[in-house]
């Protein structure tokens, strides 16, 4: 019997293959849940649509979180499709690739807004219009990153964005602390996904990445997934509010030394 076994699950955010939600998804539906997923626009669909098929997956729906109106139906419908939701994952981030290429500093107001609506306010937004549908016990999720908390070059208004999410983490798991609804963030190492392939320099970064993380390996969507199964869990009843990190260790690096600094000392 899988850890999640007869679980309600709904997963915003999948865009291919390759997607961090696509890792939490399989690995969901391999514990046993029920999936619902959600995503971005008509353009997505055909890519989304056979990986629902893969997992049995009932309940597809487009939902684009910068409309209220949408948030509210997709709560709605996902509520009348599956009576009470025990997970949902919100893997949504968005910022212009100009804002990805560029000094902070030129960062513009639309640009800021975007990615902090997109990227943030559609978590607090989507817990908002799902909290009456949740079971007790329910655990809510978001995708961070090191950026929050650490300069990375190019990261950008993404790494304020991200730092937004897990004040937001916090701040939710108050919230919804008194009907027993846990919220928590999972910072990931960097992955090659669709959304990381608009981060100027991410291909020196994620090689730059192994060579000095303490386990020495870089992180992939299952190791994603299978911590995601935690926290989503019964494993993890009393935990609330926290970042969980699956970096291979690289955010205790203090001093980063690759391989060839180590072996010159």
């Amino acid at each position: 019997m899988g850890l999640l076994e007869g679980k309600n699950a709904l997963i915003f955010g999948l865009a291919n293959d390759k997607s961090i939600a696509w890792g939490i998804a399989q690995a969901f539906k391999r514990e046993g849940a029920n999936i619902g997923i959600s995503y971005a626009g008509e353009i997505l669909e055909r890519r989304v649509k056979p990986l629902a098929e893969q997992l049995d997956c009932k309940w597809l729906e487009e939902c684009d979180v910068t409309k209220d109106d949408q948030i509210a139906a997709t709560a709605e419908s996902a509520a009348k499709h599956f009576g009470k939701i025990d997970i949902l994952v919100h893997s949504i981030a968005f910022a212009g690739r100009d804002e990805l290429n560029k000094p902070f500093h030129q960062t513009t107001r639309e640009g800021f807004r975007n990615a902090l609506d997109i990227s943030v306010f559609s978590f607090v937004a989507l817990t908002n219009a799902f909290q009456s549908h949740f079971n007790p016990g329910a655990s809510v999720m978001c995708l961070t990153y090191h950026g929050s908390v650490k300069v990375v070059p190019y990261y950008n208004v993404m790494g304020v964005a991200k730092a937004a999410l897990e004040s937001s983490t916090r701040y939710l798991a108050y919230d919804l602390g008194p009907q027993k609804v846990r919220v928590n963030a999972i910072s990931a190492g960097p992955i090659r996904t669709l959304a990381a392939a608009g981060v100027g320099g991410f291909r020196d970064m994620y090689k730059h990445f192994a060579e000095v993380a303490p386990l020495r390996e870089n992180v992939t969507i299952e190791d994603v997934g299978n911590s995601a199964v935690f926290l989503a869990s019964d494993m993890s009843s009393h935990v609330t509010g926290e970042v969980l990190y699956v970096d291979s260790g690289f955010n205790i690096i203090g001093v980063q030394m690759t391989e060839e600094d180590r072996n010159n000392k």
